[in-house]
C-alpha cells in the first residue's frame, strides 16, 4: 500500500550507497526492488478453556492419500506447536479470532478461567478478538482478565488458585463493541512491524466480534454495550490502518462459516454461514480474514465483493485441536502482499479411549511449564471433577445437527421440568448452544460432575414463567426468523410437541403445538421453564421476555445431577419432540 518512491528520491538513495558498493553493475544490483519481508501469523480460535486434552481428533491426509484421524488437543501440546511454527518465521506472531475463554473445562471455568488467561500468556500468545463467550460474565469481569486484579465482579472468588493474578499480557481487540460514550469497551486495531528500516513491512490488524453477540450473552453481563455492524466497523478500521501506514490487514472477526462435515481442514466445500454475508461487503484493501465462532476447520481464498483480488480465509476449529500456520510474503517498497497462504496444523496429543496414534504422526511433546501450570488447576479442581452425579443408559453425543441439542437437549430439558414443577412447570426447553460436550458415562453408567458441568458449564439457574399459548407460538416461530444468523430449534422437554415447515411464509412456519397430546390453547396460560440466559432474551428468543410471575429455581447443574441421580440409570428419551414437516397445509 505504501507510495512509490520518485527517481529523483531512488538517486540520492543510490548515491548514498555508491561509497560502499564499488563494484561494477552495483547501480543495476540497487535498481532491483529489496527482498519481500516474509511474516508468520499462527492463528488459533474458540479455545474455550480446554486446559487438557478434549478428547477431540482432527482429520489428517497422509503422504499416501489416506486420511487419519488424529488425536489432538491439550494446552501444553498446542504451545509446543506453536513453538514449533514459530520457528519457521523469523518473523511470526501469534493472534486469535475470540472465545478464548467460558464455557470452558472444569478447571478453567471453577477459576473464572484465570487459568485460561494464564495459558496463552506462556504460549505468547499476542492479540486476540473478543468473542461472544467473553462476555458472559459481564464485561467488567473481562476487563479484568485483561488487566488483572482479584475484585469480584462474578459468582465465584477470584484469584483462588494466584492470588497475585496479574491479567492477560496479550491485547484485547474490540472495534465494534461501544460504550455509552462512543469509546470502545478495549482497542480495536493494532499496528505491528516486521523488519528493519527502510524495508520494514507493517500490519493493521482488526479484531471484533459478531454483530449478534448481545442476543447470545446473559444481557445484564453487557448492558450500556453496543454491537456495530461486522463489515462497516471493519471498513472504517480499513482506512484508519491504511492511513497509518499499514501494508497489509488482517482482520479477526469472532465470526464463520460451516462447510461440509466431510471436508479437510484445509478447504472450504460447500461453505455456508453467517459469515458469508459479511464477506462481500468488505474493503478489498482486507488481506486476511481469520474466524472463528462456528467451531469449524477451514482455509480458501475467498473473492472480495468487486472482485479485484482474493482474501485468504482461515479458521482452526475450536478447543486447541488445530493451529493455522499463516505465510505472508509483503514487498517492503511497493506495500503490496506478493503472496499469502495458509495450512491448519493438528495439534498432537496422546491417545484417548480406543483410538489409534498413527505411526507417522505421533504426539508431540508437551511443553514442560503448560503442563506444570495447568496442573495447578486441574489438582485445585479434582475434587469436584470426581465427585458421584448421577447414571445414565447410554452414551450421549453432541448432535451432529448444528440446529438442534438432539436427546441431550432432551434430556436437560427433561430435567429442569423435574427440577420445577413445584414452581407448577408445565413445560421446559432447552436451547442447543447451551449443550456444550457429550455425556459418556461409564460401562456401569456413572457419570460425574466433572462430566456433566462440560455438557452446561455456563452456572445459569432456572426460571419458570407465565406464557399464553400464543406468545410459547411466538417464541416457536422466533427460531424460524428470516434475520436470524442462526437457527436453532428449542429442545422441549416431555409432554411437549410441535411441528415446523420451513416452507411456509415467516410466522407462520409452526405447525402444531401440543401438550400431553391436547392441542395449545392461545389464550390459555402455562408454566414454563428456560434458563436465566434464554429467559433474558438470550439467542434471540426475545418472545421469553414477555414471561409473567417469574419464580428462580435451581442452576441447571444442580437440576441435571438431580435428574441423573436415579437407580436404574436413567434412559435416554430419544424420540423425536419437534419434527419437521414440508409443504405442510395452512391451518
Amino acid at each position: 500500500m505504501k507510495a512509490s518512491f520518485i527517481l529523483a528520491g531512488l538517486l540520492v538513495l543510490f548515491s548514498g550507497c555508491a561509497a560502499q558498493d564499488t563494484e561494477i553493475g552495483s547501480f543495476s544490483k540497487h535498481l532491483n526492488s529489496p527482498s519481500p519481508v516474509k511474516v508468520g501469523l499462527i492463528a488459533i480460535n474458540d479455545f474455550h478453556g480446554a486446559l487438557e486434552p478434549p478428547g477431540r481428533t482432527v482429520s489428517v491426509e497422509l503422504d499416501n492419500g489416506t486420511v487419519a484421524e488424529v488425536p489432538a488437543g491439550g494446552a501444553a501440546w498446542l504451545a509446543t506447536t506453536i513453538d514449533e511454527l514459530r520457528a519457521r518465521h523469523p518473523y511470526n506472531l501469534t493472534v486469535a479470532a475470540g472465545d478464548l475463554t467460558s464455557a470452558s473445562q472444569l478447571a478453567s471455568s471453577l477459576f473464572l478461567d484465570e487459568a485460561a488467561i494464564g495459558v496463552m500468556n506462556r504460549i505468547g500468545l499476542d492479540l486476540t478478538a473478543v468473542g461472544n463467550h467473553e462476555f458472559d460474565r459481564g464485561w467488567q469481569e473481562l476487563r479484568r482478565l485483561q488487566n488483572g486484579g482479584c475484585e469480584k465482579l462474578a459468582n465465584r472468588e477470584p484469584c483462588a488458585v494466584e492470588p497475585d493474578f496479574a491479567g492477560a499480557s496479550y491485547e484485547y481487540l474490540a472495534a465494534n463493541v461501544r460504550m455509552a460514550d462512543g469509546s470502545t469497551v478495549f482497542p480495536g486495531t493494532a499496528l505491528r512491524t516486521f523488519g528493519e528500516a527502510p524495508n520494514a513491512v507493517t500490519i493493521g490488524f482488526v479484531g471484533l466480534t459478531l454483530k449478534g453477540t448481545a442476543e447470545l450473552v446473559v444481557p445484564g453481563g453487557v448492558a450500556g454495550l453496543t454491537f456495530e455492524d461486522e463489515a462497516e466497523t471493519i471498513n472504517r478500521a480499513t482506512t484508519a490502518l491504511d492511513e497509518a501506514g499499514a501494508d497489509a490487514i488482517v482482520v479477526l472477526i469472532h465470526q464463520g462459516i460451516l462447510t461440509d462435515p466431510k471436508s479437510q481442514p484445509n478447504g472450504c466445500a460447500d461453505a455456508a454461514g453467517p459469515l458469508l454475508p459479511i464477506l462481500p461487503k468488505l474493503d478489498s484493501r482486507v488481506d486476511v480474514i481469520i474466524s472463528g465462532h462456528t467451531h469449524w476447520q477451514y482455509i480458501c481464498d475467498w473473492p472480495s465483493g468487486d472482485g479485484s483480488k482474493e482474501f485468504l480465509l482461515t479458521s482452526a476449529g475450536f478447543h486447541g485441536i488445530l493451529a493455522t500456520d499463516i505465510n505472508l510474503s509483503i514487498d517492503p517498497q511497493s506495500g503490496d502482499v506478493l503472496s499469502k497462504s495458509a495450512e491448519n496444523i493438528a495439534v498432537r496429543s496422546p491417545a484417548f479411549g480406543d483410538t489409534p496414534i498413527e505411526a507417522s504422526l505421533p504426539p508431540v511433546a508437551p511443553r514442560a511449564d503448560v503442563k506444570e501450570y495447568v496442573a495447578r488447576y486441574v489438582d485445585a479442581a479434582q475434587a469436584f471433577e470426581d465427585r458421584p452425579a448421577g447414571h445414565l443408559s447410554q452414551t450421549l453425543e453432541e448432535s451432529d445437527d448444528y440446529e438442534r441439542g438432539g436427546a441431550l437437549g432432551r434430556l436437560i430439558a427433561d430435567a429442569q421440568l423435574a427440577a420445577t414443577r413445584e414452581n407448577g412447570a408445565q413445560i421446559a426447553f432447552m436451547n442447543p448452544g447451551g449443550v456444550r460436550a457429550p455425556l459418556r458415562p461409564s460401562p456401569d453408567g456413572a457419570l460425574t460432575f466433572g462430566q456433566i458441568f462440560r455438557t452446561q458449564p455456563f452456572g445459569n439457574v432456572l426460571v419458570t414463567m407465565t406464557l399464553t399459548g400464543a406468545q410459547i407460538r411466538q417464541v416457536l416461530e422466533e427460531q424460524l426468523a428470516d434475520d436470524r444468523d442462526e437457527v436453532q430449534i428449542l429442545s422441549p422437554s416431555a409432554g411437549f410437541d410441535f411441528t415446523f415447515d420451513r416452507s411456509r411464509a415467516e410466522g407462520q412456519r409452526i405447525v402444531s403445538l401440543s401438550l400431553m397430546g391436547a392441542p395449545l390453547q392461545p389464550d390459555q396460560t402455562y408454566r414454563v421453564t428456560v434458563s436465566n440466559f434464554l429467559a433474558e432474551g438470550g439467542d434471540g428468543f426475545s418472545g421469553f421476555k414477555l414471561g409473567t410471575d417469574r419464580q428462580i429455581g435451581l442452576s441447571d447443574l444442580e437440576a441435571l445431577e438431580a435428574w441423573l441421580k436415579v437407580t436404574p440409570p436413567r434412559e435416554a428419551p430419544i424420540q423425536e419432540r419437534a419434527t419437521e414437516i414440508v409443504g405442510s397445509a395452512h391451518l
